[in-house]
């Protein structure tokens, strides 16, 4: 099988679907003569064309108002932030009406929009540039939320969203547009909603999601040479959530570690901890640990970024935490 860049398989997502459906178009800041921020739509311009590959100004709110109105009639747009921190200009547009216009028409409009940027930290880009907020998406009825760590699953997890009926939030990472995976050539998709366990193991279950799962993958190789085994679980959706994986997992393992890299008040591993203690508490050798960034902004010092990221080291504490080593 080939091996695609992060960045290329976005791209490939996109262009498919485009050519199979006029409807679709692609907006955003630098999309189309620059290729895009970080190159993830590069020749899109010259293959479609800048009535449906469309630089904006930097007008997120003007924009994405755009995207939402089209998409009521009869447009299926992708809009691209730059990061998701700026998406935060237009966040009435998304919340308050892509979320919202299905139910208050009474099914009516449908909005099927894809928004998509990168997520998280991505170094030192200060407080402002760094935030993890798939939880604030995630706690509004009326979005699905995705958060892939591979170019397998970010293909086929996009083309899933594109070809979605309702409003998408679709969250990259600067730092994973480099990395490279395999990725077949023919036609997939891969549903929403639907968690993939990415390593099999038997003592403790890590669940995990986007690229911070990597440190749960090195947590666990180092994990293996004392001797405990580790299943961790990608979530790829946080929204809807495949409950199901997490708790049949848990009832094997009788453990659970989260790792995110989100600040812990009211995060995604809080909504993990409420369930699995609600739905399998008597399966539990030992109580919930997760791991998330430290509750503060994201500092710009290089040594303070480190401290304030979760890291292997802390998946490795926690794992041993919970077999009471």
């Amino acid at each position: 099988m080939r091996t695609i860049q992060f960045r290329e398989a976005i791209c490939e997502a996109m262009s498919e679907e485009m050519r199979h459906d006029e409807s679709i178009y692609l907006m955003g800041e630098e999309v189309a003569e620059y290729n895009g921020a970080y190159k993830a739509s590069k020749g899109m311009l010259a293959e479609f064309g800048e009535k449906r590959v469309i630089d904006t100004p930097i007008a997120e709110l003007g924009f994405t108002g755009i995207a939402v109105g089209s998409a009521m009639n009869g447009c299926r747009p992708i809009v691209e932030y730059m990061t998701f921190n700026f998406c935060l200009v237009g966040i009435d547009q998304i919340i308050n009406n892509a979320a919202k216009m299905r139910q208050m028409t009474g099914g009516q409009f449908n909005v099927p929009i894809v928004f998509r940027g990168p997520t998280a930290s991505a170094g030192q880009l200060g407080a402002t540039h760094s935030q993890a907020l798939e939880n604030w998406f995630a706690n509004t009825p009326g979005l699905k939320v995705i958060v892939p760590s591979t170019p397998y699953d970010a293909k086929g997890l996009l083309k899933s969203a594109i070809r979605d009926n309702d409003p998408v939030i679709f969250m990259e990472s600067e730092q994973m547009y480099g990395d490279k995976g395999e990725v077949p050539e023919g036609e997939y998709t891969i549903p929403i909603g639907v968690a993939d366990i990415k390593r099999e193991g038997t003592d403790v279950t890590i669940v995990s999601f986007g690229k911070i799962i990597k440190e749960a993958f090195i947590a666990a190789d180092e994990l293996a040479k004392e001797g405990i085994s580790c299943e961790v679980i990608d979530l790829r959706t946080v929204r809807p959530m495949d409950n199901e994986a997490i708790l049949k997992s848990v009832k094997k393992t009788n453990r659970l570690v989260i790792l995110e890299e989100a600040w812990p008040f009211a995060s995604i591993s809080s909504e993990i901890t409420y369930i699995v203690q609600e739905q399998a508490f008597d399966f539990l050798d030992a109580p919930i640990q997760r791991i998330t960034t430290a509750d503060a902004p994201a500092p710009y010092s290089p040594v303070l970024l480190k401290d304030w990221l979760p890291n292997a080291a802390d998946v490795v504490k926690a794992v041993k935490k919970v077999m009471y080593k």
